[in-house]
């Protein structure tokens, strides 16, 4: 189950999206030539990635930013950038561009104290934005719960793109986060999933203040829940592939 857009547009340029998506991609860029090296990796990670056991210890307190800069692969990165692409430039819109920038910031910084938290003794490090575009997730639920997400869900060779409420989107998202939470063993790395829960949680306590601003209840009754502009309609064009008869 993979969103692959909103029909949420936002009404200026994402500025610090951008940024963000660029600086993520450049860090990415900086260490490939690393990655199949591990005598060359390993020192990158010691130094920038979280590692708690480093934290516990009384050192290292920068990797809860520098690690959520970085990237366990290239599907990694672009799932990431995927998810803060979606839904990151409507929160910058209600934000702007600095306060934006701040409540990413927070979130991954209480992604990372989640995870330290739950095991603050682990040597497993941890890297990626993900916990930071949990947060902007969660604030995106707050404001848009009945934006439109199209949603493409594969299994095995079935293929379809469905069109959501946010909030079953990220509902459903938030929900296999908490069991892969429950499931998960701290000490043996993975999906850092608690990290997930963190930003989550902090993306729609950062949010709150916003959503008052707007109105707070009385925004969802104006907007129900959706974008309080028109939203995107895309359509889908017919392929110049001819079809081909199946022989009898």
């Amino acid at each position: 189950m993979f969103p692959i857009r909103d029909h949420n547009p936002s009404r200026r340029p994402a500025l610090i999206t951008y940024a963000l998506i660029a600086v993520n991609v450049a860090v990415f860029l900086a260490v490939l030539p690393s990655y199949g090296d591990e005598r060359a990796l390993l020192p990158i990670y010691a130094e920038f990635s979280l590692i708690p056991a480093r934290i516990s210890a009384g050192d290292g307190f920068y990797t809860f930013f520098t690690s959520m800069f970085m990237h366990g692969g290239l599907l990694h990165l672009l799932g990431n950038m995927l998810f803060l692409w979606i839904f990151g430039d409507n929160l910058e819109d209600e934000f702007g561009h600095l306060r934006y920038l701040g409540f990413y910031l927070l979130c991954g910084l209480a992604a990372g104290l989640a995870q330290y938290l739950a095991a603050p003794f682990a040597r497993v490090p941890m890297v990626g934005a993900s916990g930071a575009i949990a947060g902007v997730m969660g604030g995106y639920l707050l404001l848009f719960p009945r934006a439109r997400v199209d949603v493409l869900f594969i299994f095995i060779i079935f293929f379809k793109v469905i069109p959501l409420p946010a909030w079953v989107m990220l509902g459903v998202w938030f929900a296999f986060q908490l069991l892969g939470g429950v499931e998960a063993d701290l000490e043996a790395g993975g999906v850092a999933y608690l990290a997930h829960l963190g930003g989550f949680v902090a993306g729609v306590a950062l949010s709150l203040p916003v959503w008052r601003r707007l109105g707070g209840r009385g925004f969802w009754r104006r907007s129900r829940g959706r974008p309080p502009h028109p939203q995107a309609r895309y359509r889908f064009t017919e392929t110049s592939v001819p079809a081909v008869r199946r022989r009898r």
